[in-house]
């Protein structure tokens, strides 16, 4: 099936990013209103190259480089009982037109993948000159699939400290800050950006620059609390340290003051000034 909504395009398009959530969350919308728990994506082996062009540009980590699943989650919040399929992942995009054409299917194109406005457009008018350089589309997703690979031994180190090393509760989150300050930089990003998202309930992790960030100003003993995606990160109280004195403690944000209230907050206030009363004499003092 195809959605055709205006505003994906015309009406939301920004600069340098298509804007896909509001395809996939109509698509999510579909399937659940028809009692249909598996959305099949066509996804193809370019697909998968120019997606990991745009996040190397991005200066992303493992996650973010790593290949895209044959088999995920939905993205998006609010859908976790609709899984993801991509089964055309080591397919090209060549390839699968001609199959279409040899069976006389036809298909519908996106007029946003002609649209130089875009990064992936541009990226992908790139890579037949990657191609001519040696690095084809088809190397370019095996490279994806090793870090892939990566990614899952990660995942298993990451699962197994928030397990033990983490406390969830309703709307906050506690972990021990001694042992992150001793995990390796890879894992300790990926323990924060867990624990920041399930706090927060964000659908996507930080940019991978301010996680850097915060990780390191966290490894650091006695460090201020910081904020990012929406959440405080600082020393817990006393009275909640459980992993003693440097028990970190991730809640969310407080809302910031705006408006009228925060021009308030911002007002100072001067005592009254001592003009001269009326009727009364005042002396006044001149310098010769």
């Amino acid at each position: 099936f195809f959605f055709k909504q205006k505003t994906a395009y015309e009406d939301k398009l920004v600069t340098g990013v298509q804007t896909c959530a509001l395809p996939i969350c109509l698509m999510g919308q579909w399937c659940r209103a028809h009692g249909i728990g598996a959305l099949v994506l066509a996804h193809t082996q370019e697909d998968q190259a120019e997606t990991f062009l745009l996040r190397l540009g991005r200066g992303s980590g493992v996650d973010g480089l790593s290949a895209m699943r044959t088999k995920a989650g939905f993205p998006l919040e609010g859908f976790a009982d609709i899984a993801l399929y991509r089964p055309l992942l080591n397919v090209g995009r060549a390839e699968l037109r001609a199959e279409l054409v040899r069976r006389g299917a036809s298909w519908l194109e996106d007029p946003m993948n002609e649209d130089p406005r875009f990064a992936r457009v541009r990226i992908r008018r790139l890579l037949p000159q990657l191609a001519a350089a040696g690095i084809s589309p088809a190397r370019i997703a095996d490279a994806a699939a090793h870090l892939g690979r990566a990614r899952e031994a990660l995942d298993r180190e990451t699962a197994e400290f928030l397990a033990g090393k983490v406390r969830f509760e309703p709307g906050r989150a506690r972990l021990d800050g001694d042992a992150l300050r001793l995990l390796d930089p890879e894992i300790g990003l990926r323990v924060v950006s867990r624990v920041l998202m399930r706090v927060s309930g964000a659908a996507y992790r930080p940019r991978f620059e301010r996680l850097e960030r915060l990780l390191a100003a966290l490894r650091e003993p006695g460090s201020a609390a910081r904020t990012l995606l929406g959440c405080r990160i600082g020393k817990a109280p006393k009275a909640r340290a459980e992993f003693g004195p440097a028990t970190l403690e991730i809640v969310p944000e407080k809302p910031r003051r705006t408006g009228a209230s925060a021009m308030k907050r911002r007002k100072v206030s001067r005592p009254p000034s001592k003009s001269p009363q009326k009727g009364r004499n005042v002396g006044l003092t001149f310098n010769s």
